[in-house]
């Protein structure tokens, strides 16, 4: 017996027999789910809500001839919503969400279908690129499994110069003007909450922003580092450490010290339990190098008054700048290689991974070809990362590029829609994992 039905502008025919199998509709040449073309997937489809007729499902005798003639029945009609829901999460996640446009209960089956989307395909990092002005953010999302940019607007984000750090499909974003105003949100299903001020300095010199979500408990972790100056004093700067948790709804400041010689910056990640900070060496009057060291906190430890410093890790080389991300459980850095003579000036970009807490080793170096592909390269420049892929984007550009841990593959994604529309207009963005079943 054969099931037919339109969904989404689409014909679509299969056996019944292949219900009982949800991978081989996707599989099947016969189940064709096309939503290509479309530039979008926030664009509205006009579809007309009609409920499926179930059409003549006559028992055949035995002797007939028609044994394999074909009844034609309506798959809308027939497959029960844990179905529908498994079916769906075979799609790439861009999809399923303009699935939800073709009637009533597939918008209900992409809104309410959590369980099925725990177990859905895994789905590559996007990358989220705007343009930095005083105008609201919008964008473009870069989706890197079907090579595809999509307009995006997100939620809580007001302004270009926020921080922001994403987790297991949720984004938690810094305003950059009073660093303690902190939301987090899904960028999917577009949920988000704001939670309460972050405690410290509400001006601080420099902060960072970190998050982790448990993807069992779905629970999550912010962590902000602030520092400031000490007045009058450019060598010592004031550090503390702030961490909420969204189970107890609550933040703790367990950590404080005056750090000498060396500030906070805007890079910070959090990696197996563990909160990694890059700090930046105030030394102008003698030479230092390297001017970055990597320092650590436990989260899981009990306040300490052991100096950040005593645990320091030098950076491998000479850096311009680094950019921190947890890949895997693996702590892993995108850092701007300083020339010899002139360590402030770039000349290329290497990307290492942390062993042991204790030794960097590298992964591997951009070819020149591409770190020429990107024109004028700043010393400092965006650069995030999840799951094995990582994104590199000039401030000065729009052009991106990815990197996959696990092929050891460079790549241009394919060209964005954002234009440069003068000379010194700046660029950046950051990737999140692109999740239905995770709530802020």
């Amino acid at each position: 017996m054969f099931v037919c039905s339109v969904m989404s502008g689409c014909f679509v025919s299969m056996r019944c027999d292949a219900l009982a199998n949800p991978a081989s509709l996707i599989l099947s040449p016969r189940f064709i789910f096309l939503m290509a073309g479309d530039r979008s997937w926030e664009e509205s489809y006009p579809v007309t809500y009609f409920r499926g007729e179930v059409g003549g499902l006559k028992p055949l005798p035995e002797d007939s001839d028609n044994r394999d003639e074909d009844a034609l029945i309506s798959l809308d009609a027939i497959l029960p919503d844990d179905l529908l829901e498994k079916v769906l999460s075979f799609l790439p996640i861009a999809s399923i969400i303009r699935s939800s446009s073709v009637c009533r209960r597939w918008y209900d089956a992409v809104r309410s279908g959590r369980y099925s989307w725990t177990k859905m395909s895994p789905q590559k990092p996007w990358y989220f690129m705007f343009t930095c002005s005083d105008d609201a953010v919008s964008g473009y999302a870069y989706d890197p499994s079907l090579r595809k940019w999509y307009s995006f607007d997100l939620p809580c984000i007001e302004k270009s110069n926020w921080s922001a750090s994403s987790s297991c499909g949720l984004v938690c974003f810094m305003d950059g003007d009073n660093r303690s105003r902190i939301f987090v949100c899904n960028p999917i299903t577009r949920d988000w909450k704001r939670l309460h001020d972050a405690p410290g300095e509400r001006a601080p010199d420099y902060s960072a922003l970190a998050m982790s979500v448990d993807r069992r408990t779905h629970g999550y972790t912010v962590a902000v580092a602030k520092c400031k100056q000490v007045p009058q004093d450019y060598y010592q700067w004031d550090f503390s450490v702030h961490i909420y948790e969204s189970e107890a709804r609550s933040w703790v400041t367990p950590f404080t010290e005056v750090l000498v010689g060396w500030r906070g910056g805007d890079e910070c990640v959090i990696c197996n339990g563990v909160l990694y900070c890059l700090v930046y060496s105030t030394a102008v009057l003698r030479n230092v190098e390297p001017r970055h060291c990597l320092v650590m906190y436990d989260l899981s430890a009990r306040p300490s008054r052991t100096s950040l410093m005593q645990m320091a890790i030098s950076v491998p080389c000479s850096l311009t700048c680094g950019r921190l991300m947890n890949l895997r459980d693996r702590l892993v850095m995108v850092g701007g290689i300083g020339k010899h003579d002139r360590p402030g000036i770039i000349k290329g970009i290497g990307i290492w991974e942390l062993h042991r807490r204790k030794e960097w080793r590298e992964v591997a170096r951009m070819p020149h070809k591409f770190f020429q592909g990107f024109g004028e390269f700043d010393d400092v420049f965006a650069s995030s990362g999840a799951d094995d892929l990582i994104y590199i984007q000039s401030f000065g550009s729009p052009a991106l590029l990815t990197f996959d841990m696990a092929q050891k593959l460079w790549k241009w994604s394919t060209k964005s829609p954002v234009t440069k529309r003068f000379p010194l207009q700046l660029f950046t963005g950051f990737c999140f994992e692109p999740r239905l079943e995770v709530a802020s």
